[in-house]
Protein backbone atom coordinates (compact mmCIF):
# COMPACT_ATOMS: atom_id res chain seq x y z
CA UNK A 1 0.00 0.00 0.00
CA UNK A 2 1.11 3.54 -0.75
CA UNK A 3 2.61 5.21 2.33
CA UNK A 4 2.41 8.95 2.99
CA UNK A 5 3.94 11.11 5.71
CA UNK A 6 1.95 14.29 6.44
CA UNK A 7 3.60 16.85 8.72
CA UNK A 8 2.55 20.09 10.38
CA UNK A 9 4.11 22.66 12.69
CA UNK A 10 3.50 23.87 16.21
CA UNK A 11 2.46 27.50 16.89
CA UNK A 12 5.16 30.18 16.70
CA UNK A 13 5.62 33.90 17.25
CA UNK A 14 2.29 35.70 17.75
CA UNK A 15 0.24 32.73 16.56
CA UNK A 16 -1.47 30.69 19.27
CA UNK A 17 -2.41 28.09 16.67
CA UNK A 18 -0.83 26.99 13.42
CA UNK A 19 -2.98 26.60 10.30
CA UNK A 20 -0.98 23.53 9.33
CA UNK A 21 -1.79 21.77 12.60
CA UNK A 22 -5.45 22.81 12.47
CA UNK A 23 -5.61 21.35 8.96
CA UNK A 24 -3.93 18.12 10.02
CA UNK A 25 -6.42 17.74 12.88
CA UNK A 26 -9.28 18.20 10.41
CA UNK A 27 -7.69 15.68 8.05
CA UNK A 28 -7.49 13.03 10.75
CA UNK A 29 -11.20 13.34 11.53
CA UNK A 30 -11.88 11.40 8.33
CA UNK A 31 -8.85 9.58 7.02
CA UNK A 32 -9.23 7.58 3.79
CA UNK A 33 -8.64 3.83 3.83
CA UNK A 34 -5.85 4.39 1.33
CA UNK A 35 -3.08 5.47 1.38
CA UNK A 36 -1.51 4.51 4.70
CA UNK A 37 -0.92 7.85 6.44
CA UNK A 38 1.55 8.75 9.19
CA UNK A 39 1.27 12.20 10.81
CA UNK A 40 3.80 14.32 12.66
CA UNK A 41 3.90 17.78 14.26
CA UNK A 42 7.31 19.45 14.31
CA UNK A 43 8.60 22.23 16.56
CA UNK A 44 9.34 25.59 14.98
CA UNK A 45 13.06 25.23 15.53
CA UNK A 46 15.56 24.49 12.77
CA UNK A 47 17.73 22.00 14.65
CA UNK A 48 14.92 20.13 16.42
CA UNK A 49 12.75 19.94 13.32
CA UNK A 50 15.63 18.64 11.21
CA UNK A 51 16.50 15.95 13.75
CA UNK A 52 12.93 14.66 13.89
CA UNK A 53 12.48 14.87 10.14
CA UNK A 54 15.64 12.91 9.36
CA UNK A 55 14.56 10.20 11.78
CA UNK A 56 11.04 10.04 10.30
CA UNK A 57 12.31 9.84 6.73
CA UNK A 58 14.17 6.63 7.54
CA UNK A 59 10.79 4.89 7.11
CA UNK A 60 11.18 5.61 3.37
CA UNK A 61 7.63 6.80 2.65
CA UNK A 62 6.38 6.91 -0.92
CA UNK A 63 5.26 10.53 -0.55
CA UNK A 64 5.91 13.28 1.99
CA UNK A 65 3.42 16.15 2.28
CA UNK A 66 4.60 18.95 4.53
CA UNK A 67 2.00 21.49 5.68
CA UNK A 68 2.88 25.02 6.77
CA UNK A 69 0.98 28.24 7.33
CA UNK A 70 1.39 31.37 5.21
CA UNK A 71 -0.09 34.48 6.84
CA UNK A 72 -1.28 36.93 4.21
CA UNK A 73 -1.89 34.31 1.53
CA UNK A 74 -5.42 33.80 0.21
CA UNK A 75 -4.85 30.50 -1.58
CA UNK A 76 -3.09 27.20 -1.00
CA UNK A 77 0.42 27.20 -2.46
CA UNK A 78 1.95 23.92 -3.59
CA UNK A 79 5.68 24.52 -3.35
CA UNK A 80 7.75 23.19 -6.25
CA UNK A 81 11.20 24.35 -5.12
CA UNK A 82 13.22 23.91 -1.93
CA UNK A 83 16.16 26.33 -1.73
CA UNK A 84 19.45 25.65 0.04
CA UNK A 85 18.97 28.71 2.18
CA UNK A 86 17.48 29.32 5.60
CA UNK A 87 16.89 32.32 7.83
CA UNK A 88 15.67 32.43 11.41
CA UNK A 89 14.21 35.70 12.68
CA UNK A 90 16.59 38.61 11.97
CA UNK A 91 19.70 36.47 11.66
CA UNK A 92 21.69 36.38 8.39
CA UNK A 93 20.70 33.68 5.86
CA UNK A 94 22.65 30.42 6.01
CA UNK A 95 23.07 27.29 3.88
CA UNK A 96 20.93 24.34 4.89
CA UNK A 97 23.62 22.02 3.54
CA UNK A 98 27.00 23.56 2.67
CA UNK A 99 27.74 20.66 0.32
CA UNK A 100 24.26 20.39 -1.21
CA UNK A 101 22.84 21.73 -4.47
CA UNK A 102 21.37 25.21 -4.73
CA UNK A 103 17.82 23.83 -4.90
CA UNK A 104 15.68 20.73 -5.33
CA UNK A 105 12.51 20.53 -7.40
CA UNK A 106 9.53 18.39 -6.47
CA UNK A 107 8.86 15.43 -8.76
CA UNK A 108 5.19 15.30 -7.79
CA UNK A 109 2.50 16.27 -10.36
CA UNK A 110 1.66 19.58 -8.74
CA UNK A 111 -0.08 21.08 -11.79
CA UNK A 112 -2.41 18.08 -11.98
CA UNK A 113 -3.24 18.50 -8.32
CA UNK A 114 -3.99 22.19 -8.82
CA UNK A 115 -6.48 21.29 -11.55
CA UNK A 116 -8.25 18.84 -9.23
CA UNK A 117 -8.31 21.28 -6.31
CA UNK A 118 -9.51 24.13 -8.52
CA UNK A 119 -12.40 22.02 -9.80
CA UNK A 120 -13.48 21.61 -6.18
CA UNK A 121 -13.67 25.38 -5.84
CA UNK A 122 -10.66 25.68 -3.55
CA UNK A 123 -8.16 28.45 -4.39
CA UNK A 124 -4.70 27.00 -5.06
CA UNK A 125 -1.61 27.55 -7.20
CA UNK A 126 1.89 26.24 -7.74
CA UNK A 127 4.59 28.36 -6.09
CA UNK A 128 8.29 28.48 -6.92
CA UNK A 129 9.58 30.17 -3.78
CA UNK A 130 8.78 28.76 -0.33
CA UNK A 131 10.51 31.61 1.52
CA UNK A 132 13.56 31.15 3.74
CA UNK A 133 11.98 29.99 6.97
CA UNK A 134 11.38 26.49 8.28
CA UNK A 135 8.82 25.48 5.64
CA UNK A 136 11.43 25.85 2.92
CA UNK A 137 13.99 24.11 5.13
CA UNK A 138 11.97 20.93 5.68
CA UNK A 139 11.21 20.76 1.96
CA UNK A 140 14.90 21.09 1.08
CA UNK A 141 16.06 18.68 3.80
CA UNK A 142 13.53 16.09 2.69
CA UNK A 143 14.83 16.14 -0.88
CA UNK A 144 18.40 16.17 0.40
CA UNK A 145 17.79 13.04 2.48
CA UNK A 146 16.12 11.35 -0.49
CA UNK A 147 19.16 12.14 -2.62
CA UNK A 148 21.89 11.25 -0.14
CA UNK A 149 20.22 8.23 1.46
CA UNK A 150 18.79 6.71 -1.71
CA UNK A 151 15.18 6.97 -0.58
CA UNK A 152 12.14 6.61 -2.85
CA UNK A 153 10.14 9.48 -1.34
CA UNK A 154 8.70 12.31 -3.41
CA UNK A 155 7.83 15.48 -1.57
CA UNK A 156 6.21 18.89 -1.59
CA UNK A 157 5.01 21.47 0.91
CA UNK A 158 1.57 23.03 1.03
CA UNK A 159 1.54 26.59 2.32
CA UNK A 160 -1.90 27.18 3.81
CA UNK A 161 -3.84 30.39 4.51
CA UNK A 162 -4.76 31.16 8.08
CA UNK A 163 -7.90 29.64 9.55
CA UNK A 164 -10.54 32.28 10.45
CA UNK A 165 -10.19 31.39 14.14
CA UNK A 166 -6.59 32.63 14.14
CA UNK A 167 -7.19 36.28 13.33
CA UNK A 168 -9.59 37.34 16.07
CA UNK A 169 -6.78 38.53 18.36
CA UNK A 170 -4.47 39.96 15.69
CA UNK A 171 -6.13 43.32 15.15
CA UNK A 172 -5.37 43.02 11.43
CA UNK A 173 -7.22 41.72 8.42
CA UNK A 174 -5.73 38.58 6.91
CA UNK A 175 -7.07 36.41 4.11
CA UNK A 176 -8.38 33.17 5.57
CA UNK A 177 -9.43 29.70 4.50
CA UNK A 178 -11.14 27.30 6.90
CA UNK A 179 -8.89 24.46 8.02
CA UNK A 180 -11.64 22.05 6.96
CA UNK A 181 -11.34 23.37 3.40
CA UNK A 182 -7.55 23.05 3.45
CA UNK A 183 -7.97 19.49 4.74
CA UNK A 184 -10.35 18.78 1.86
CA UNK A 185 -7.61 19.88 -0.56
CA UNK A 186 -5.19 17.47 1.10
CA UNK A 187 -7.74 14.66 0.78
CA UNK A 188 -8.07 15.40 -2.93
CA UNK A 189 -4.30 15.11 -3.28
CA UNK A 190 -4.35 11.79 -1.45
CA UNK A 191 -7.05 10.57 -3.82
CA UNK A 192 -4.90 11.61 -6.77
CA UNK A 193 -1.94 9.72 -5.35
CA UNK A 194 -3.97 6.52 -5.02
CA UNK A 195 -5.35 6.94 -8.54
CA UNK A 196 -1.84 7.47 -9.88
CA UNK A 197 -0.69 4.27 -8.17
CA UNK A 198 -3.59 2.33 -9.69
CA UNK A 199 -2.65 3.54 -13.19
CA UNK A 200 0.97 2.51 -12.73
Amino acid sequence: MLTVLVTAFEPYGPWRENASWLTLVELTRKLPQEPLITTRCYPVDFADAKGRLVKDLQANYDVVLHLGQAPGEADIRLEAIGLNLGQASSEPPFCLNEHGPVAYRSELPLENWITRIDRAGIPARVSYHAGLYLCNAVLYWTHDQVETQGLKSRATLLHLPLDPSQISEQGRDFPTLPAATSARAVRLILEELVAEMDVV
